[in-house]
């Protein structure tokens, strides 16, 4: 089994550790600032392996070049963005495997906050590290991309298993929950993961990793194509992506 160790960089990005015990392999997923990424090695006597990239945004690559130059680590990143990261050893696309040790996952695009966003599927860890592409009760802005492509990305990690534990680049649940309430307001499954966030929160714990069933039944985003969230943005009988669109309109402006 992999082990995963989360930790804050930044203001609020999540910095993660991906580590096979059984021969050490560890992998930094995306590399927001160096100094927390150093921490936590040191903290759970790891050794960094490789850096696997989500996206070319600086919070999410500011610490590969110190990284690489201290560990001499492998740093893999999606082909589309390569160009805008750096000091990239290997590039991957659409159903590419990345390999972490003996941990055998596998390369989702999903474009939208960036042009060539990706995220990493472990299938047999049922484990996604989504970067800015969904959060937990939300989802990233959709900056180069169209809402139509950000839409079909959030159909492609939808369709996960249930039981995939989320981890995502940024701890913005509680501001997501408090602008999804104004989506579905009597959603039961949301009430509920603002009561497990709340305590969570109290108790200075991260509120990720998420779990994709409880994504699919409180977050407004992966629920565009329900006829009672397209009826609640007043797009009764629209197309999915455009209560999307809507949605994410609105939390723009929130």
């Amino acid at each position: 089994m992999p082990a995963t160790h989360l930790f804050l960089c930044l203001k609020d990005n999540y910095g993660v550790l991906l580590h096979d015990p059984a021969n050490g392999a560890t992998a930094a997923i995306d590399a927001p600032e160096a100094a927390p990424v150093e921490t936590a090695l040191k903290t759970t006597g790891w050794l960094l392996s490789d850096i696997l990239v989500t996206h070319h945004h600086a919070d999410h690559t500011g610490g590969i070049a110190e990284l690489k130059e201290r560990y001499g680590c492998r740093v893999v990143a999606p082909r589309g963005e390569a160009a805008r990261i750096p000091l990239v050893d290997a590039t991957v696309r659409e159903d590419d495997e990345v390999r972490v040790g003996a941990l055998r996952g596998r390369v989702l695009e999903t474009p939208g906050h960036t042009a060539g966003h990706i995220s990493y599927f472990f299938p047999a860890d049922k484990l996604a590290f989504v970067g800015d592409t969904l959060f937990s009760i939300g989802c990233g802005r959709v900056i180069e991309g169209t809402a139509e492509m950000m839409w079909q990305s959030l159909l492609k990690l939808r369709a996960l298993p249930d039981n995939t534990r989320i981890y995502c680049g940024h701890e913005y649940t509680k501001a997501n929950i408090r602008f999804a309430k104004t989506v579905e307001p009597v959603n039961a499954a949301l009430k509920e993961r603002e009561t497990e966030v709340e305590k969570l929160l109290a108790a200075g714990q991260p509120t990720i990793p998420s779990i994709m069933r409880a994504e699919k039944a409180a977050n407004p985003f992966l629920r565009a194509d329900l006829p009672e969230v397209a009826s609640s943005v007043g797009l009764a009988g629209s197309p999915a992506w455009k209560v999307f669109a809507e949605i994410r309109a609105r939390k723009d402006r929130s």
